[in-house]
């Protein structure tokens, strides 16, 4: 199915969530529609406009966010007071500043991350959600990403150039670059650890310089993260299983970055959930199949719950 014409946003703004954060939150679409909420990938990936085209502009409130220290959110790349029940206690604050009583969730990646834990924390706010190239954040998931028995074993190459833009110290790879992020040289240490994940989502990989502020937010929130188990107090296939709400899952069968077991193993523990393969799809939602698919599931989620 085709993705639906970029919709104008008709509303844009910083809502203040305390601890001297600010999140860039925008609306498009309908109004008066059916509320939909876009948890962006990374963390630290940020939204864009592309996001808004997988739903009908004239059936949907389109609410897109960046989260703390991610995209157009201030402080830029803010690792303080940054956790992931931070986040949850951001969608809370968003949603009620916004006047919504219930909404679909889709997120993406750490998207899912995200939402799942989210709909642990609330399940009466969340009506349905579509979730795309599943990751669980648990260690085996994180050690595919950035140990040698993982993704390195499929692309050596730039494997070898992520351990050799490294930033110099003791630990492992992310303690390393986590620590180089705090440096003189964050950006060009924030350029090759995007590259890595580039590769591993069969999208552009830069020439080696100075990063982006998108590339700078998603180096510092991913290493924080992913050293901290992703802050998730408990594992989010526990935390949710046996929820009877409707799940569209979506997942490549050329994922590199999450592995496809994380999206069977979270469809067995959701009653609810349909499992949606993309045969040849990648991680990226601008994937052509991927995106596609996208907007069949969304279609999918909305008649089911309308029926």
């Amino acid at each position: 199915m085709a993705l639906f014409p970029l919709p104008d946003s008709y509303r844009q703004s910083l809502v203040s969530v305390g601890q001297g954060h600010q999140l860039y939150v925008e609306e498009s679409g309908n109004p008066d529609g059916v509320p939909v909420v876009v948890l962006h990938g990374g963390p630290g990936g940020g939204c864009s406009p592309f996001m808004r085209r997988f739903f009908d502009p004239r059936r949907f409130r389109i609410i897109l966010f960046d989260q703390r220290g991610s995209g157009q959110s201030r402080p830029l790349a803010s690792i303080r007071d940054n956790t992931t029940a931070h986040l949850i206690a951001d969608l809370e604050s968003l949603r009620e500043a916004l006047g919504v009583q219930q909404w679909r969730v889709f997120g993406g990646s750490w998207g899912v991350t995200l939402a799942l834990a989210y709909l642990a924390a609330h399940p009466q706010r969340v009506a349905g959600m579509v979730l795309r190239g599943v990751f669980l954040c648990r260690q085996q998931d994180r050690d595919w990403l950035y140990t040698s028995g993982g993704a390195a074993r499929l692309f050596p190459e730039a494997w070898q150039v992520l351990q050799q833009q490294a930033p110099p110290g003791e630990g492992n790879l992310l303690q390393r670059y986590h620590q180089g992020l705090q440096g003189d040289r964050a950006r060009y240490h924030a350029r090759s650890w995007c590259n890595w994940e580039s590769t591993l989502a069969l999208t552009s990989v830069l020439p080696p310089g100075d990063a982006s502020d998108d590339e700078l937010c998603m180096a510092m929130q991913e290493t924080h993260y992913f050293l901290n188990d992703g802050f998730l107090a408990t594992p989010l296939l526990a935390a949710c299983a046996g929820m009877t709400l409707p799940v569209e899952i979506v997942h490549g069968s050329r994922d590199f970055v999450c592995p496809a077991d994380q999206a069977l193993a979270l469809h067995q523990v959701l009653p609810g959930s349909r499992l949606h393969w993309v045969e040849g799809g990648s991680h990226s939602s601008s994937d052509p199949a991927i995106a596609n698919a996208l907007v069949a599931a969304v279609k999918r989620l909305e008649k089911r719950i309308d029926d």
